[in-house]
C-alpha cells in the first residue's frame, strides 16, 4: 500500500514537472530593450518565432506564434489594451424603421465603456429591411460624428471636441452646418441596397485625436501605455460586442473598415479580434499597412513626431532605427489569417506607399498558404481600377487620399466574393 502511494505521488510529481516545463516553454520570451534587438533591413520571416523555431503547422501558428506576435506588436508599437468590460452595457436609444424611404431600419445605441457615463460609444446601426435572414455588416470608424454620415435631423451632434477641419464646426465643436456633409464619403444607402447592414461611430467617442485628452478612454487606464490607434481598435471591439447580440445582424459576417488613421485602427482590431471576419484598411499607410522599413512616403519618425499620441512610448525608440523592429506590418496582416484582408489605395497617395503595401501582402502570403487559402492571387500590383479579390486582396484607383462612393462599391464587391452576396 505504501509503495502504491509513493508511486502515485511520484507520478503526480512527474506530471506537475512536465506541465510546469510546458508552461515555461510556451511562455513568451521576455521583451528586450530596443538596443538589444537585431538590426535587419530585410523583412522578418512571419513563420519564424523569436527563438528561431520555424512554424510548420496551423496549430503551431495559433498556439505559439500568433500569441507571441500579438504580444510583440502590443509591447513595441501599439500598447497593451485593457480587457473587455466584464458585463457590456448597451442601451438602444432610438429605432426608426423608415430611413431611406423605408428601405432600412436605423438604431442609435449607447455602449458604456466603463462604469462611468463617459466615455461612451454612440453607435449608429442601419439594417436593410428587405432581408430573409440576418445581414452581414460593415463596421467603420468615422472622423467627425454620425450626424455627417447620414442626413437625419434626429441623429444628435457630438457634444465633445472635433478635430480641426471638421466641416461646419466652430471652435472644434459640431454645429448643424456640418450635418450630412459626409453622405457621399460613406455611401450608406448603396451599402443597404446591396443587402449589407452598416454601423459606425465617431472615433472621438473613445479617444479624441489629440495628445493627453482627459476625456478619452486612455485617461481611464493610466497604468496602460497604449496609443490612440489601439484605443480606437479597442473601441471597434466594443462595438462588435454589441453587433454579435443584435438579431438583425449576422455575427459570422462582420467586416471592419476605416480610412487613413482609422484604417490603421481597423487593421489592429481585426488582427487582435477573430470575431471580425473581413478587414478593409483604406490607404492606412505607415503604422498600418505600409512597411515601417519602407523608403517611400511617411516614415516612423515622421508619424511619431506629428502624432505622438497614436502609438506607445516604446515605438518612438525606433524613430531612427526601424530596422530593429522584430516585425513589420506584414505580421499584423498575417495575424488576420485566414480571414480576408483587402488593402485599397489611390495612385496619387504616395505618402501611404501603395507599392509597399502590396509588398506587405506578398510577405504575409506564406501564413495564408499555411492555412490552405489562395493567399495573394498575383505577384504584381493589378492594373489601376481592377480588383484583385483573392483572400489577400488589393485595389488601386486613380485619385488622392480620400474615401469615395467608388471605394465602397469595391468593398462591397470584395465582401460579396468572400461572404457570398448579401442579397441572396
Amino acid at each position: 500500500m505504501k509503495f502504491r502511494w509513493a508511486l502515485g505521488c511520484l507520478a503526480f510529481l512527474l506530471l506537475w514537472i512536465l506541465d510546469a516545463s510546458a508552461a515555461l516553454m510556451s511562455r513568451p520570451a521576455p521583451m528586450r530593450d530596443v538596443g538589444e534587438l537585431k538590426s535587419s533591413p530585410e523583412l522578418p520571416d512571419p513563420l519564424v518565432m523569436s527563438g528561431g523555431e520555424r512554424v510548420e503547422t496551423k496549430k503551431q501558428w495559433l498556439k505559439k506564434h500568433r500569441p507571441e506576435l500579438t504580444a510583440l506588436f502590443q509591447h513595441y508599437m501599439y500598447g497593451t489594451m485593457p480587457p473587455a468590460p466584464w458585463k457590456p452595457q448597451f442601451t438602444v436609444e432610438r429605432v426608426d424603421r423608415t430611413v431611406f424611404d423605408g428601405k432600412a431600419t436605423l438604431k442609435q445605441v449607447t455602449i458604456n465603456l466603463t462604469k462611468k457615463e463617459s466615455p461612451a460609444i454612440h453607435l449608429l446601426v442601419i439594417t436593410p429591411n428587405a432581408r430573409s435572414k440576418p445581414a452581414p455588416v460593415f463596421l467603420g470608424l468615422n472622423f467627425y460624428g454620425n450626424y455627417m454620415v447620414v442626413n437625419d435631423p434626429d441623429v444628435p451632434l457630438p457634444t465633445g471636441w472635433l478635430p480641426n477641419g471638421a466641416p461646419g464646426s466652430t471652435n472644434n465643436h459640431a454645429t448643424e452646418a456640418g450635418r450630412g456633409k459626409q453622405v457621399d464619403v460613406w455611401a450608406v444607402e448603396q451599402t443597404v441596397e446591396r443587402g449589407y447592414a452598416f454601423a459606425t461611430f465617431y472615433n472621438g467617442d473613445v479617444e479624441p485625436d489629440r495628445p493627453n485628452a482627459p476625456e478619452g478612454i486612455r485617461a481611464q487606464f493610466p497604468d496602460h501605455d497604449w496609443g490612440a490607434i489601439a484605443a480606437w481598435a479597442w473601441g471597434l471591439q466594443r462595438a462588435v460586442d454589441y453587433l454579435v447580440t443584435d438579431g438583425a445582424l449576422d455575427p459570422e459576417r462582420i467586416a471592419v473598415v476605416g480610412h487613413s488613421r482609422n484604417g490603421k485602427a481597423a487593421l489592429v482590431a481585426g488582427a487582435f479580434d477573430e470575431r471580425i471576419a473581413l478587414v478593409i484598411p483604406l490607404q492606412a499607410g505607415c503604422g498600418g499597412t505600409a512597411p515601417s522599413r519602407g523608403k517611400i512616403g511617411e516614415t516612423v519618425k515622421q508619424i511619431n513626431d506629428r502624432f505622438p499620441h497614436w502609438f506607445n512610448a516604446e515605438f518612438k525608440k525606433f524613430n531612427e532605427q526601424p530596422e530593429r523592429l522584430p516585425f513589420d506590418q506584414h505580421g499584423l496582416i498575417a495575424l488576420c489569417a485566414p480571414r480576408p484582408v483587402l488593402l485599397s489605395n489611390a495612385a496619387e497617395d504616395t505618402w501611404a506607399n501603395p507599392a509597399g503595401q502590396f509588398e506587405m501582402l506578398r510577405a504575409a502570403d506564406p501564413v495564408y498558404r499555411l492555412f490552405g487559402t489562395d493567399g495573394l492571387g498575383a505577384q504584381q500590383i493589378p492594373e489601376t481600377g481592377k480588383l484583385l479579390d483573392s483572400t489577400l486582396g488589393y485595389y488601386i484607383r486613380p485619385g488622392k487620399h480620400s474615401m469615395t462612393r467608388e471605394d465602397w462599391r469595391i468593398f462591397l464587391d470584395f465582401a460579396d466574393n468572400h461572404f457570398g452576396e448579401a442579397r441572396r
